[in-house]
């Protein structure tokens, strides 16, 4: 795989600078069912990194410790690690909110029985992956079946109550373009998503997140492949928003791998560029720590959740912005449309 960290490294990008801290994103492991082309984690079944116990209770400490409102479950799977159920429960129990960032096909890999009941038990908010309503979208870019077994898993979710009005359980559900271009408005997107999935599924979900594709891991490794690092770059630049900055999830998230080293996000976790501080700052730090005005370390790969209407773990940045409207290139080809 190529490395792209050295073309990132050398940046414009403006300085930025934490707030109050309120979500901890815990990285369970690299472990998954799926190998998604996209994945920023490179992610996969053969990947063995996984949090020890002790690195789950410290995690729960600091959620006490530090007060912190939402504990941010990611992987690989994050079900697929053998304590999730656990750390789910006792962050309940502290009263902390939890999202599952959910591949939805996890649901039925062996050993996954009765999942979507405990989450639903626990309220957990689930982020779940749909990167088009179309299956011959979902399955090329994840593979054969993926979609059939995405839709079977959102339909258990809807039964039992998630996504509907009034029941307190949280269905998101997460897109990604195809290949190296920006995602569509967000708003209108949406709105083809409520309309596909309730004509053909009779599925429903609360709200739809876009995500731009980070030029990093597996994603950067095949665009220098293909000699498209360089153009999808300039496409993230040329779309800068400043007005993004304010609002970019660095800011309120710190994220932890699965060893507890700390990182300004998931992204940065992935590239190695470690929470600027002295020595390698982990999660006992933060027993201690506070963050607040603290640097974040920054590269080029930042304009893609600063690029447009903006992208991070929740969605767009700017939620009102019409793509249409916006001037935005999105390079899109005939093969990579939603719809």
């Amino acid at each position: 795989m190529h490395a792209v960290l050295p073309l990132l490294q050398v940046t414009g990008f403006p300085a930025l600078y934490r707030g109050q801290l309120d979500t901890l994103q815990v990285n369970l492991g690299y472990r998954c069912n799926q190998s998604c082309l996209h994945c920023h984690v490179n992610a996969g079944p053969n990947r063995k990194e996984t949090m020890n116990e002790e690195m789950l209770e410290l995690a729960l400490r600091v959620l006490a410790a530090r007060r912190i409102g939402t504990l941010d479950l990611t992987g690989g799977a994050p079900e697929m690690h053998h304590q999730f159920r656990d750390l789910v429960g006792k962050a309940t129990a502290l009263g902390v909110k939890v999202i599952d960032r959910c591949n939805l096909t996890v649901l039925f890999e062996p050993g996954q029985d009765g999942l979507a009941e405990f989450l639903a038990r626990h309220k957990v908010e689930v982020a779940a992956s749909l990167p088009c309503y179309l299956s011959e979208n979902v399955d090329m870019q994840r593979g054969e079946g993926v979609f059939d077994k995405s839709i079977a898993a959102l339909l258990q979710f809807n039964a039992l109550g998630y996504g509907r009005e009034g029941s307190g359980l949280t269905l998101n559900l997460a897109y990604n373009p195809q290949g190296p271009s920006l995602p569509p408005d967000q708003i209108a997107l949406q709105a083809d998503y409520r309309r596909e999935l309730s004509e053909r599924y009779g599925i429903v979900f609360n709200q739809l997140f876009a995500i731009a594709n980070m030029p990093i891991q597996r994603f950067g490794s095949t665009l220098i492949s293909r000699g498209q690092f360089n153009d999808y770059m300039r496409l993230l630049k040329k779309n800068f928003s400043t007005a993004n900055i304010a609002s970019v999830m660095c800011r309120n998230l710190v994220s932890a791998d699965w060893q507890g080293y700390l990182y300004d996000c998931d992204f940065n976790q992935q590239l190695g560029l470690a929470l600027p501080g002295e020595g390698r700052p982990h999660l006992r730090d933060l027993l201690h720590t506070d963050l607040r005005g603290n640097l974040v370390s920054v590269a080029d790969h930042c304009h893609g959740c600063t690029a447009g209407q903006g992208s991070s773990c929740g969605g767009a940045l700017h939620k009102e912005l019409v793509a249409n409207n916006s001037g935005l290139n999105y390079s899109r080809t005939s093969s990579e449309r939603v719809a």
